[in-house]
C-alpha cells in the first residue's frame, strides 16, 4: 500500500510531501488499519472554522484521497500524517 501526504499552507505556504510504501513491512497491518480510519470523510469546516495560516493536508492511499484541515483532524488523520511525514521519503 502506498500512502502519500501533501501538506500545504502555514505561515510560509511551503508545500511538503512524503510517501511511504508499506508493502512487506512488518508493521504493514498497523499502517493499513490507521490509513482506513484516516480516510473516513469528515464534515468540511466552514470558512469561520479555519485557522489563519493553518495547514491543509491531502492524504492519498492507493488512489483514494481525502482532504482535511488543521485543527479539524481526526486522531487517526493526525497520527497518519505525523508518521508519514516523519518516516516517508
Amino acid at each position: 500500500m502506498r500512502i502519500l501526504v501533501v501538506r500545504t499552507g502555514g505561515f510560509a505556504g511551503i508545500e511538503r510531501r512524503a510517501e511511504v510504501d508499506t508493502s512487506g513491512r512488518p508493521d504493514e497491518d498497523e499502517w493499513r488499519a490507521l490509513a482506513q480510519l484516516a480516510l473516513r470523510p469528515a464534515a468540511p469546516p466552514s470558512a469561520a472554522d479555519r485557522v489563519r495560516d493553518g495547514f491543509s493536508y491531502r492524504i492519498t492511499v492507493d488512489g483514494r484521497t481525502v482532504t482535511c484541515h488543521d485543527p479539524h483532524l481526526s486522531d487517526a488523520q493526525r497520527a497518519l500524517i505525523s508518521r508519514v511525514l516523519k518516516e516517508g521519503a
